[in-house]
């Protein structure tokens, strides 16, 4: 965890005007990395150079201040796209500080200040951003009471704004879920947050007076505008008001303070989405892996062709849905583009031609677009009319499907935003806008004189240079220009002879002279004052182009979601038809009845030609509450585990599944015990975590939980594994208050014997056969319970030396031999002298193929006279001989 500190510069012994300049900038932005603009150079110091040079790998060097050496980096200002990134992902806070004025007419030093400060949450340079995911500044409060906390989370290049509240378990899935880049804080809260959240998030903290309910209020109500927040819902979220209002009280600290694409705060309902705990999410690898090389759901899902879309996709995986009506209305939607090819095609032809509309929009909001962009914008905008009126076309065929209506009554062309810009700006404007040639001819009269006069001012030129040259004979002669003298006639030193006399010497160079007229400089000031009238008039008629734009935020906005929604819904439906997915049918009931599920991940890894093997799951509150599988390793327990919480997901978030049939009985929260990790740095090894995450299952269990849990109790000794397990699945069967459905994935076959007594609980196991030696792997879900893990030959499967391999099967069939003597030791006791020989014997030969040579050995021995002890250090004597 990065967490920013104020920290005061240091005054070098002598400072020089330069010096006191970077000083006073520096003190306003205390924390933040100051590159600071010198000539064509960003330039970093002291502290803040040490930084630079490690992040980005530029030189480091030292320079002598005032007596005192101070350390120095910089890099080119044009280099300052690639650079900025690696900063801000580093976790730093950097103020960018440009030089004001134009150094030629600066009297004095350049006046030089902060134009943007940027910090890992809050951004607007497409290079610091990802297109394809929201970049969230978020901020917790810790609320009076115990376990109450309030959250928000801003992405600033969207305007999108949440706010919510709750226990410190909802605010850890929350962040886990959004991810978000930068984290604000309470200072005194910092231990707290640490041992509750974790150290992963870049941080920084505020000082107490920021988180008060009143500050937080009053701030939110003057931004929007409004007599009190009730319109927004928020009004009962005391703790998420604090947070929403730290949020835009440190906005306005980091000198962002034009926020009209902020229109509105949304509450994030806790009640509204299916529970996915961090540990959850982390195991069913829905927007991240968690090995490197791994491929997470979004990537199989994600057919998006939006900015918009793949950023709303990634939000509805981690918060799905648990209402019917609302997975309905997604599912008719995806269903109808299903059916229908061309409507599919069509739409997404058109939607593959819109830009990043929400971050556009928010530029022109916060005046920091740029004339290419603003064209983006405009032919984006061109493809929502088409879009609308391919809606309307389809409800005519289609009556029956509402949604089509509500997208399309939503929908805003903003024509006439759009014939503005068609009719003002050129098709292919510069990307600086105080530069000119961004205006249309026939916009404006007295810009197309200055035009005409500037351009055909150097055809004039041109024409000047022709006749002096005819006049003079000198056919070398050139009319140039630079900065310093303007435009001038250049006469090489072999012809300066000619040159007439009322010319006028500017300038004598090596091999050339330097000539004025006065005709010549009288049309260099028409020519430059036109140019200069030029680059102000089309600014000025930029400037209110974008203004204009300004009055179509909350519609282009509006355009934006649902597009979004649109595109996502597309994207389920092109993968149903490209995966073979099938609609699910969603019911109140507390059945879940897969058949023929895959898993979506998997099946896209497969070889070509190899066919995934799917399986059918069946699990309810009455009859199949818990499905204990055993069976041994690498023959998929895991997979299918997953698979059915992905179909699960994947339903509840709109989409279609892969399966032959789903009946989806509504989930309320999907719990994952999967694999091991260690956290060591935290001080907790493997099976701490893995009692950590089961706990937090079994301490938060609801009617329509979906519990999967692989491999409980085996960081841990056999007994307590077996002992542990046994008891977690007696307890998940027993709840007084709950039936959650469970998949139980496990190697201890003992818990098989728990189908004898409840209910319940079904055993099934995971089918393989045996050839040989070998073991194949059928990976086909069948019922009854299995009897062997076979761990043995996926060692050697996995290429463990066979030196290893032989004598592991050695030792298992000793330690079966041990267990079958426990067994029978009851009904060796009853026997007599000789047949207790020959039991003996017959169980040394089941556990070593070379008895033969230790029978006589063996029939030395009184069984009679042996302890179990004496008859196991027995048994390894023998075992040693053998060797």
């Amino acid at each position: 965890m990065k967490t920013a500190t104020a920290t005061k510069p240091t005054k070098p012994a002598k400072e020089t005007p330069l010096n006191r300049q970077y000083n006073q900038v520096k003190a306003k932005y205390p924390g933040a990395l100051l590159l600071f603009r010198v000539g064509d150079f960003y330039e970093t110091f002291g502290e803040d150079a040490i930084k630079a040079s490690k992040i980005l790998g530029i030189t480091l060097t030292k320079r002598n201040n005032g007596g005192a050496n101070e350390e120095l980096a910089g890099f080119p200002h044009h280099a300052l796209d690639t650079h900025l990134p690696k900063l801000v992902r580093a976790g730093e806070r950097v103020a960018i500080c440009d030089q004001l004025e134009d150094p030629a007419q600066a009297k004095g030093i350049v006046r030089r200040g902060v134009t943007e400060l940027v910090t890992p949450g809050v951004s607007f340079n497409d290079n610091v951003l990802d297109t394809r995911r929201n970049n969230y500044l978020a901020a917790v409060h810790f609320g009076k009471s115990d376990d109450q906390f309030g959250i928000a989370f801003l992405d600033i290049s969207t305007g999108e704004f949440l706010a919510s509240q709750g226990n410190s378990a909802y605010i850890d899935k929350l962040l886990q879920s959004f991810n978000p880049s930068e984290v604000l804080y309470c200072k005194r809260n910092r231990a707290e947050f640490g041992g509750l959240f974790g150290d992963k998030f870049h941080t920084y903290t505020l000082e107490d007076w920021a988180f008060t309910y009143d500050f937080g209020y009053n701030f939110l109500k003057q931004h929007f505008q409004t007599t009190s927040l009730k319109g927004f819902g928020i009004e009962g979220l005391p703790d998420g008001i604090i947070a929403a209002g730290v949020i835009l009280h440190y906005l306005n600290e980091t000198e962002h303070k034009d926020l009209q694409h902020i229109q509105r705060i949304t509450r994030l309902e806790e009640d509204r989405y299916v529970w996915l705990d961090r540990f959850t999410i982390r195991n069913l690898e829905l927007v991240a892996a968690q090995q490197e090389g791994g491929v997470p759901l979004i990537q199989i899902l994600d057919q998006t062709v939006t900015p918009m879309g793949a950023r709303l996709l990634r939000k509805w995986l981690n918060l799905p849905l648990k209402e019917k009506a609302l997975i309905e209305e997604r599912l008719n939607m995806v269903d109808l583009l299903h059916q229908d090819d061309e409507l599919l095609e069509i739409m997404v032809g058109h939607l593959k031609q819109i830009g990043d509309l929400e971050r556009l929009v928010s530029k022109v909001a916060v005046r920091r677009i740029n004339p290419r962009e603003l064209l983006q914008l405009k032919r984006s905008l061109q493809h929502v009319l088409p879009i609308k009126e391919l809606l309307i076309t389809a409800l005519s065929q289609k009556p029956e499907s509402p949604s089509l209506k509500k997208y399309a009554d939503q929908l805003n062309p903003v024509s006439f935003l759009i014939d503005r810009i068609e009719a003002e700006l050129r098709d292919d404007p510069p990307t600086l806008s105080n530069q000119g040639n961004m205006i249309r001819s026939g916009v404006n009269p007295e810009l197309d004189e200055l035009h005409k006069i500037a351009y055909s001012g150097k055809d004039y030129l041109l024409q000047l240079q022709d006749r002096e040259i005819q006049r003079t004979g000198i056919s070398s002669l050139k009319i140039a220009y630079n900065k310093v003298f303007g435009y001038y006639l250049e006469v090489t030193n072999a012809h300066k002879n000619r040159v007439p006399d009322d010319w006028i010497r500017k300038q004598t160079l090596v091999n050339a002279e330097r000539y004025i007229t006065p005709e010549l400089k009288e049309y260099e000031d028409k020519i430059l004052n036109a140019e200069e009238q030029i680059f102000s008039i089309e600014s000025r008629m930029f400037s209110e182009m974008v203004m204009a734009a300004g009055e179509y935020v909350a519609a282009i906005q509006q355009n934006a979601r649902v597009l979004s929604v649109l595109d996502v819904l597309a994207s389920f439906a092109h993968i149903a038809l490209k995966n073979r997915y099938v609609r699910p049918e969603i019911t109140e009931s507390k059945v879940l009845n897969i058949k023929d599920g895959r898993h979506p991940v998997i099946e896209q890894q497969l070889p070509p030609g190899e066919p995934y093997i799917p399986n059918d799951v069946y699990l309810d509150d009455e009859t199949q509450q818990i499905v204990i599988i055993t069976g041994p390793n690498m023959a998929g327990k895991s997979a299918l585990l997953r698979q059915t919480a992905l179909i699960v997901l994947m339903a509840q978030s709109g989409s279609f599944v892969p399966a032959s049939s789903a009946e989806i009985g509504l989930v309320d929260k999907i719990f994952t015990r999967v694999g091991a990790s260690d956290n060591l740095s935290r001080g907790e090894s493997t099976f701490m975590v893995e009692m950590t995450e089961t706990a937090s299952i079994l301490n938060n269990l609801s009617e329509r939980s979906l519990v999967l849990m692989d491999e409980i109790g085996r960081g841990t000794s056999t007994y307590d594994g077996v002992s542990i397990a046994w008891a977690i699945t007696e307890y998940l069967h027993n709840h007084s208050d709950c039936r959650p459905k469970t998949l139980f994935a496990t190697h201890y076959h003992e818990l098989n014997d728990l189908a004898n007594d409840n209910p319940r609980i079904k055993n099934y196991n995971v089918a393989v056969k045996e050839m040989g030696n070998k073991v194949i792997f059928l990976r086909k879900l069948q019922e009854g319970g299995s009897e062997h893990s076979f761990g043995i030959h996926v060692a050697q499967m996995a290429g463990m030396p066979g030196s290893v391999v032989n004598r592991a099967g050695q030792i298992l069939k000793q330690l079966e031999a041990s267990h079958i003597r426990e067994a029978n030791k009851e009904k060796i006791s009853m026997a007599g002298p000789s047949q207790e020989q020959e039991i003996a014997l017959k169980i040394f030969e089941a556990g070593d193929p070379k008895a033969e040579a230790l029978k006589e050995k063996l029939r030395a021995i009184d069984v009679n006279r042996l302890t179990p002890i004496e008859a196991l250090l027995k048994l390894n004597e023998l075992a040693k001989l053998v060797e």
